[in-house]
């Protein structure tokens, strides 16, 4: 096979490649668009950069030896709309994972899962306020909750309010994953091992459906795999353990179980609400929550 119809062959390729990951995350969606996403951010993309300045080359080059470009230019263009998405890892462009919060069922409305005055750090809808949980689809309506006092810049974790202060458990439900072995890291520091850290992750009664709750504090979970939660209940301490700035409590709701998934992000975020609040209403960067 000659050099020019293996051109072909990659331009076939790429456009199949193209049209296939349009349809799964735009027509399609679920699980097959929230997996179409993931790779076409950390994996298409970087491949289809580096084809793309290959196919330059390879075009300057036919062109001192006056040879037909046709299809390596249609191999450029293919390569750079696959790339596209590049910008969008790096936060160069801000895009959220194009899912609709009326259309995505089910949705749930929980309880509160902290009991004091608390500060919306990241949440709601919109990228501008949930950034960069809504440009995934696994944490498309994630929310950060943090307390006074807050980014602070101390590195002492008693400074922040949030710090070892009590998680309710926000639903009935089914441990299927209590981890508290990873020891909380000093704030506005990158010495985490897992970026979810100490977690707690909850099968739902009422949905079968799973809710996360992130970064906990060492050695502060007070539940096992199997045991069922009621609403209410005391689970944990809100720490600052994983891939987190400083102390916060992170809790997200999704369709697929954590603990059988190949990576975090192949999996679909569903739309999360909190009791007390209007119905319609996801809480975003900067709403205060006062608990009655």
């Amino acid at each position: 096979m000659n050099f020019s119809k293996l051109n072909k062959l990659l331009n076939y390729l790429l456009s199949t490649l193209l049209i296939v990951l349009l349809l799964n995350i735009f027509i399609f969606q679920g699980i097959a668009g929230a997996i179409s996403w993931t790779l076409a951010k950390l994996f298409i993309a970087p491949i289809c950069l580096i084809l793309a300045f290959v196919t330059i080359l390879l075009i300057i080059i036919s062109l001192a030896r006056k040879k037909k470009i046709k299809q390596k230019i249609l191999t450029l263009l293919l390569s750079l709309i696959l790339a596209f998405p590049i910008l969008m890892l790096f936060n160069i462009l801000k895009v959220a994972y194009p899912a609709n919060q009326n259309k995505v069922n089910p949705s749930i409305t929980v309880s509160f899962p902290l009991n004091e005055k608390t500060i919306v750090g990241w949440g709601g809808n919109k990228v501008e306020s949930n950034l960069p949980h809504a440009t995934w689809a696994s944490e498309r309506w994630a929310y950060d909750l943090v307390m006074e006092p807050y980014n602070i810049g101390s590195k002492n974790l008693e400074d922040y309010g949030i710090y070892n202060k009590d998680i309710i458990s926000p639903i009935s439900g089914t441990i299927i994953s209590s981890y508290d072995n990873e020891d909380d890291i000093s704030a506005n520091t990158e010495d985490f091992i897992s970026s979810e850290g100490n977690h707690i992750y909850i099968k739902i009664d009422e949905t079968g459906t799973f809710l996360l709750l992130n970064h906990l504090k060492k050695d502060s979970i007070l539940v096992q795999v199997g045991d069922h939660v009621q609403e209410g209940d005391i689970i944990g301490k809100v720490g600052n353990s994983g891939s987190t700035s400083e102390p916060h409590l992170h809790i997200h709701h999704q369709r697929q179980d954590p603990t059988k998934t190949l990576h975090s992000t192949f999996a679909e975020g569903l739309p999360l609400y909190f009791k007390g609040i209007d119905d319609s209403l996801m809480p975003e960067k900067g709403f205060v929550i006062y608990l009655k």
